[in-house]
Parts: C-alpha cells; structure tokens; sequence
C-alpha cells in the first residue's frame, strides 16, 4: 500500500470566473492539479536543458572526433 501525503493550496480567484468555471461543469481542482504538473514538466525539462548545455559546453573539447569515429567503425566491424 502506497501512502500519499497531499497538501492543500488555495487560490483566490474572482467570484465572477469561479461561477463561469461552474457554470461550464469545470472541475477546477483538476484544472489547477494538471496546470501544476505542466508546469512543473516545462520547468524540469528546461533544467535539464540547461544541465546539458554546460555538459556539452565542458566536454566539446576533450573529445576526439577522429578518435570516437575509430571506434564507431570497429565496433560496427565487429557485430
């Protein structure tokens, strides 16, 4: 059995766009849940963007095209 901690986050919003959202069966929970996980998403996604391009940006130098090439090509020989 997995045991989920939750929390609870409020939001004020205009009682005029709560009564448009209700008015159109919006369930505004799961609205702002799955706003949160996108969100969420966009920002890991963007870290690890940014992670990648430093890795890159450290190892551009130190690898040896001809060398790596070399060994693309024997290990393709060897299959």
């Amino acid at each position: 059995m997995v045991l989920i901690m939750s929390v609870v986050v409020s939001v004020r919003i205009p009682r005029w766009l709560k009564e448009k959202l209700e008015k159109y069966g919006v369930n505004i929970a799961e609205v702002v849940r799955r706003s949160l996980l996108e969100e969420l998403k966009r920002r890991e996604e963007e870290e690890i963007m940014k992670q990648l391009d430093a890795l890159s940006n450290n190892l551009k130098h130190k690898i040896d095209l001809y060398e790596l090439s070399r060994i693309i090509d024997e290990e393709r020989k060897g299959r």
